[in-house]
C-alpha cells in the first residue's frame, strides 16, 4: 500500500460515522485495480467487500489524461446492485501528480430521487434536457464481474451479433473498450475476444492498430 493511503485510512470511519448508514465510503488503491477496495463501511449499499476491483469509473480516469487536471469529481449518478440512484463523488488521492488511490462516496438517496423526479415532470414546461455530459458509475464485487459487464455492454449497444460484425465495427468496439480502460484489467483480452468471435491474437492486433493511429 502506498504509504499516503494510509493516511486517509481514518477517513473511511470518520466519513461513515458522520454521514450515516446511507452513505457508503470506499477507500481504492489503484496499485492492485483487480483488488483494488482496502477500506469500506456501509457495504450493504454496493454488496462489496475488501478485496473487491476498482470500477469503471476508476478505470476511465486512469486510462483518459483529461481526468490529470481534477482533484475530485463530484454528484454525479451511480447505481447500486438493488438498482437504486445513488449520489456520488471520488475524491482523487495523489501522489507527485500521479493518481494512487480514490476515496469514495455513494449516498442512496432513492427515496429522494423519487420525490424529485416527481415534482421534475410536474414542472417540467418545456421538456428540456441537460446537455452536459453525464458521470456515471457501477460496481462490481469481482474483477471477472468488472470485465464481462463492461465488455457485455458495450457490445451489446451495437445491437448487432458479433458474427455479422465487419472488422471495422469490432475495432471501434476494441477502441470505446480501450478508452473505458477496461483492459487495464487481467483477463480482458480473452473475454473480449470472446464477447467478439476473435481470437486474443486479433483483439492485440486491434490495439496494436489503435496505437498507431
Amino acid at each position: 500500500m502506498n504509504k499516503i493511503l494510509k493516511h486517509y485510512m481514518g477517513m473511511v470511519d470518520f466519513l461513515a460515522d458522520f454521514l450515516g448508514e446511507d452513505a457508503e465510503v470506499v477507500l481504492h488503491d489503484v496499485a492492485d485495480l483487480e483488488n483494488s477496495v482496502i477500506a469500506i463501511r456501509n457495504n450493504h449499499i454496493s454488496g462489496r467487500e475488501i478485496g473487491a476491483p476498482a470500477t469503471d469509473l476508476v478505470l476511465k480516469i486512469l486510462k483518459n489524461p483529461k481526468y490529470e487536471e481534477y482533484s475530485y469529481l463530484s454528484n454525479y449518478k451511480g447505481v447500486s446492485r438493488s438498482g437504486n440512484t445513488l449520489k456520488s463523488a471520488t475524491y482523487l488521492i495523489k501522489d507527485e501528480n500521479k493518481v494512487v488511490g480514490a476515496l469514495c462516496i455513494n449516498m442512496d438517496i432513492q427515496g429522494i430521487y423519487q420525490i424529485k423526479t416527481f415534482f421534475d415532470r410536474l414542472f417540467n414546461f418545456h421538456g428540456e434536457e441537460e446537455k452536459n455530459e453525464q458521470i456515471s458509475e457501477t460496481f462490481s464485487q469481482t474483477a471477472n464481474e468488472l470485465t464481462f459487464d463492461s465488455i457485455y455492454k458495450v457490445v451489446q449497444g451495437y445491437g448487432i451479433p458479433p458474427e455479422r460484425m465487419d472488422q471495422d465495427e469490432k475495432i471501434k468496439i476494441v477502441y470505446e473498450l480501450n478508452e473505458k480502460g477496461i483492459f487495464l484489467i487481467k483477463g480482458a483480452v480473452s473475454e473480449a475476444a470472446l464477447a467478439l468471435k476473435v481470437s486474443e491474437a486479433t483483439i492485440y492486433r486491434y490495439l496494436g492498430k489503435l496505437k498507431k493511429r
